[in-house]
C-alpha cells in the first residue's frame, strides 16, 4: 500500500518507519529539514514541504496514495489546515491526529475518516490498523503474536466457526464475537452499542456485521486477511 504521512515528530516518524518496515511505500513530509535527512534512510521517501501550501500538495501523487495520515501535533492551526487542504483534494482515506476533544470535533467537521489520538495510542498499533485490511483494533503483544478485531469476511458470513475452519486453514484462534444491539437513552433515541457474544464456541456464528477478535501470529493474520478478502 501507498501513505503519506505529514509531519515527521515522534508519532509520525515512528508511524512512518513501521509502515515501511512492513513493505509499504511511504513518503513523509515535514518543513523541517534536519527531520527529512534524518529519517531518509528509514522510510521509503521524505520530503521538506509546507503541508499547508495548496500548490506544492497538489503535486504528491494523491491519485496514487490509499491513505493521507496528518500526523502534525504541535500546532493545531497547522493540522487543521493540512487536513482540510487534503479534504478539498478527495484523498482516498484521510486520518488526522487530535490533542484535545474540540480539535477532534473539528477534525470530524471537516470530514476525516479517522482521528488518531497517539498519547493513548501507539504507533505500531496503528501501523497494523491502517495496514492490514479489515482491522478495526489490535493489540500487540509482541513482535510476532498479536490479538486482532476484524470485520467478518464477505466469505464467512453465516458460517458457524467450526465450518470457517480458520483454525485449521490459518492456525488462528477466534475468541469472540461482538454484534450491536439497540439501546435506548433516556431521552428516547435509539442507538446501536457493540455487544460482546461471550466466549466463542465451534457452534459460534459469524453475522454479516459482527466483528471477530482473533488471537494468532501477524504472519497468519496476514495471510487470513488477504486470502479471505479477496
Amino acid at each position: 500500500m501507498k501513505y503519506i504521512i505529514v509531519g515527521l515528530g515522534s508519532f509520525g516518524a515512528a508511524l512512518a518507519e513501521k509502515l515501511t518496515e512492513q513493505g509499504n511505500e511511504v513518503i513523509a513530509i515535514d518543513t523541517n529539514m534536519n527531520k527529512v535527512d534524518h529519517y531518509k534512510e528509514r522510510i521509503s521517501h521524505t520530503i521538506c514541504l509546507d503541508a499547508t501550501d495548496e500548490f506544492t500538495v497538489a503535486g504528491l501523487p494523491l491519485r496514487d496514495t490509499d491513505i493521507v495520515v496528518v500526523a502534525i501535533g504541535e500546532d493545531k492551526g497547522t493540522n487543521v489546515m493540512a487536513t482540510a487542504l487534503f479534504k478539498n483534494l478527495k484523498v482516498k482515506r484521510l486520518v488526522s491526529r487530535a490533542i484535545d476533544d474540540l480539535h477532534e470535533k473539528v477534525l470530524h467537521a471537516i470530514g476525516v475518516d479517522e482521528v488518531v489520538h497517539p498519547e493513548e495510542e501507539s504507533a505500531v498499533r496503528w501501523a497494523k490498523k491502517l495496514s492490514l485490511k479489515g482491522v478495526v483494533d489490535s493489540f500487540e503483544l509482541n513482535e510476532e503474536y498479536s490479538i486482532v478485531e476484524v470485520m467478518v469476511p464477505e466469505a464467512l458470513h453465516g458460517v458457524t466457526i467450526k465450518e470457517s475452519q480458520i483454525r485449521e486453514k490459518y492456525n488462528l484462534l477466534v475468541l469472540t464475537t461482538i454484534g450491536k444491539a439497540e439501546e435506548k437513552s433516556t431521552l428516547g433515541a435509539t442507538r446501536r452499542v457493540p455487544r460482546v457474544k461471550g466466549v466463542a464456541s465451534p457452534e459460534s456464528l459469524l453475522n454479516q456485521d459482527d466483528l471477530m477478535v482473533v488471537y494468532g501470529s501477524n504472519r497468519d493474520i496476514q495471510k487470513f486477511l488477504k486470502e479471505e478478502s479477496d
